[in-house]
């Protein structure tokens, strides 16, 4: 009880959602002596549900995300799940099935306003009494309760994409993360790295723009216009990790800030992201395509600076054709681009 009481005080006590999930999924992997736990995403895109894993608890601690290329759609289409995809079609609140090593799974989803974007999954319990059920109930009511509250304070009320007084907070985590990883290098580590070839890994920060989207609201109405922005942000989730951050800034304006991948990697996920756009077929709008401005995260400039470079990035994709994604410093080398010319007082500021 006294364990059960301390992970209820953790839970009240965040402001953040990773923490928040990560007290949930501990305290209902002690409760049930599972042998892991794990917070799963759930991104719809248009018929499609993907399933993709954020965090996860095994032995008292949190696993560390693969940082790997992210797959074309991104996560797993939930029909690699039966049991889940049939319980999500009923809306239960409770679903059993078996993984494909034949352990148990026991799956938690989180309704939200008749809405499911994350679900728990508890791998293989020992303990599965009617008295730790109805502590598992209590736990995730006050889980829902507090996901609501965060909610309306951090995400956007159209899309659910995290909202632009978020970004701040969210930048500072990655600059920090950034920061201890590199005082942690040893030299002799780096030289290493170094002579291994391997293109260094970067953070990315990257503004992107539906093309003429005041010519979707003119033409097919506000209310197709907010299906579209609902439908790229659907789109968004399915395309990037969960280490990744999402933001809708405004009107159509996106901001992604892509984790440690390399520059021709960044450039491939944006690119693969504006292509999907691109072939999805919009109810009534048919087609629809986004410009794209990133920008490389430097530990030691503001993010105003590095949102300016994104953002002047993104001004050079919209005068020169649109639907296409360009990268700052590739447009200073080609000349398209002045490095002194300054955009620190850009309109997401």
């Amino acid at each position: 009880m006294d364990s059960i009481i301390k992970h209820l005080v953790e839970i009240t006590g965040h402001r953040d959602h990773d923490l928040l999930n990560i007290s949930v999924i501990s305290a209902l992997c002690e409760l049930t002596n599972a042998e892991y736990a794990r917070v799963l995403d759930i991104a719809t895109v248009g018929l499609q549900i993907f399933v993709q894993p954020q965090i996860t608890i095994k032995d008292g601690k949190v696993v560390a995300l693969a940082e790997h290329a992210v797959a074309s759609k991104g996560g797993d289409v939930i029909g690699q799940y039966p049991a889940l995809e049939e319980g999500v079609k009923q809306h239960l609140n409770l679903i059993e099935g078996r993984s494909d090593e034949g352990k148990r799974l026991i799956w938690l989803p989180i309704w939200v306003n008749e809405k499911l974007n994350t679900c728990l999954e508890i791998a293989n319990p020992a303990s599965y009494s009617d008295n730790t059920m109805q502590v598992m109930e209590g736990i995730l009511i006050v889980y829902r309760n507090f996901q609501n509250l965060l909610d309306y304070s951090e995400r956007d009320s159209l899309t659910g994409l995290l909202n632009r007084k978020t970004f701040d907070d969210n930048f500072s985590k990655i600059l920090r993360t950034s920061s201890q990883q590199s005082s942690g290098l040893d030299p002799e580590d780096v030289q290493q790295d170094r002579r291994a070839n391997e293109p260094e890994k970067q953070n990315w920060l990257a503004v992107l723009d539906i093309d003429h989207f005041k010519r979707v609201n003119d033409q097919f109405g506000h209310l197709y216009g907010d299906e579209v922005l609902i439908l790229i942000a659907n789109l968004l989730r399915s395309s990037f990790r969960p280490t990744d951050r999402l933001f809708r800034f405004g009107g159509e304006e996106f901001v992604i800030l892509l984790r440690s991948t390399s520059q021709e990697d960044a450039q491939h996920i944006f690119d693969r992201f504006r292509e999907n756009v691109e072939q999805y077929n919009f109810p009534q709008v048919g087609r629809v395509t986004v410009s794209i401005g990133f920008a490389r995260i430097d530990t030691y400039e503001p993010a105003v600076a590095i949102m300016g470079r994104a953002d002047q990035a993104l001004y050079f994709a919209k005068s020169n054709g649109r639907n296409r994604t360009c990268y700052y410093d590739t447009l200073v080398i080609s000349g398209d681009l002045h490095a002194e010319q300054s955009n620190d007082t850009a309109e997401f500021f």
